[in-house]
């Protein structure tokens, strides 16, 4: 286990170095499967209500009431009867659960899940999710969600002496949701179809059109909107429509997309495009550091004192300190790799990033968009 600091500047060279794995390219050819999908064939938002067990007295406390009458009536069905206002929880934790259904997915299928705590817990490190039915807008259940959380993050120690990374009251569970039921889609016969770009973008939906022409025929297929790519079937695949997907789908085409940054502020993780430029601008980010310790002192009485005990006393003390802000001035049309050589002058950690990017965006410096997932 490194030191939280030590993580936080390794994450940072993770994203931000060229050939890195996160590094966005930007216009890498890729293939149509990957930008684009069929019209008209979305996945389906599912959710659901359910109970996180196994933490370590982390979990929902007295005031949540839901969760302990939640447990309450679960053991009800095990036959044990324990009335929800009497018990005293700690290793329980209320979660709404949620995932998507894609739409040719059929039963007995894994789908991804994300439990969310929706009481008053601290964390829900090391918890396991009891299976939890997942339903649809229609209200009909639509796959059973279970399994162990991972998050992004970890906590540590109690009271004023404790450590927390990242966000803990929500995490993962891969491949968690079994798909219960699932509604039957079938491609009926057509002579045109639609296929939407996934990032809207007029000049990635003329590559789509170009790249289809010149496999099907000249014309074959046309812009309809930055999302929308009309394409004529060809005869012989008006009846199989899984076979004409099946041939456009490897065709390879390069994208194009706006200048983004994205932040995730529960894990600390910031991801920069390669085109995003920075206006002329002067960064001086302080440096602020809270330092809580507590020491034990032994008070004893007087000696030969015949009144007094022998106590321990907790000597809690609080430091604040700010270090010394550094300026640094940031040119009209610095690339990327600039802006990540300044941030490390100042030593910025993805905390640090965050807030410099939102700054940035706020005064009009950040030429790209930000987005926070």
């Amino acid at each position: 286990m490194c030191p939280t600091r030590t993580c936080a500047v390794l994450l940072t060279v993770a994203l931000f170095l060229p050939g890195a794995g996160v590094f966005a390219q930007g216009h890498a050819p890729v293939r149509l499967k990957d930008v684009a999908r069929l019209d008209g064939y979305q996945a389906v938002p599912l959710v659901g209500y359910g109970l996180v067990v196994g933490l370590n007295k982390t979990g929902d406390r007295r005031q949540t009431i839901f969760s302990a009458q939640s447990l309450a009536n679960m053991l009800q069905r095990f036959g044990i009867v324990v009335p929800g206002d009497q018990m005293k929880i700690e290793n329980v934790a209320a979660v709404m659960v949620t995932a998507e259904l894609p739409a040719f997915v059929r039963a007995g299928a894994r789908i991804d899940i994300t439990a969310s705590s929706v009481g008053d817990a601290r964390s829900l490190q090391g918890g396991m999710l009891l299976p939890t039915p997942l339903r649809g807008p229609d209200g009909s259940v639509y796959a059973l969600g279970q399994g162990a959380l991972t998050l992004g993050g970890f906590g540590g120690g109690k009271g004023g002496n404790s450590v927390q990374v990242n966000h803990l009251t929500a995490g993962r569970v891969p491949a968690g949701g079994m798909v219960q039921y699932a509604q039957r889609v079938e491609l009926k016969p057509a002579e045109r179809i639609i296929l939407s770009v996934n990032d809207p973008d007029y000049t990635t939906a003329m590559r789509l059109a170009k790249s289809i022409s010149a496999e099907l025929g000249s014309g074959a297929a046309q812009v309809v909107d930055p999302a929308s790519v009309a394409v004529k079937v060809p005869e012989q695949y008006r009846a199989s429509l899984p076979d004409l997907m099946a041939r456009l789908e490897p065709l390879s085409l390069e994208v194009d997309a706006p200048a983004r940054v994205v932040i995730n502020e529960r894990t600390g993780t910031v991801v920069v495009g390669s085109d995003v430029r920075i206006g002329s601008a002067a960064v001086a980010h302080g440096n602020l550091s809270v330092k809580i310790s507590t020491k034990y002192n032994v008070s004893q009485p007087s000696p030969f004192s015949k009144q007094g005990d022998t106590v321990v006393t907790p000597d809690e003390n609080v430091d604040v300190s700010e270090g010394g802000g550094q300026l640094v001035a940031l040119e009209e049309g610095t690339t990327l790799q600039s802006v990540i050589k300044a941030l490390n002058a100042l030593g910025a950690t993805p905390r640090d990033i965050i807030a410099i990017m939102q700054a940035l965006k706020a005064a009009g410096a950040l030429r790209a968009e930000l987005v926070i997932i």
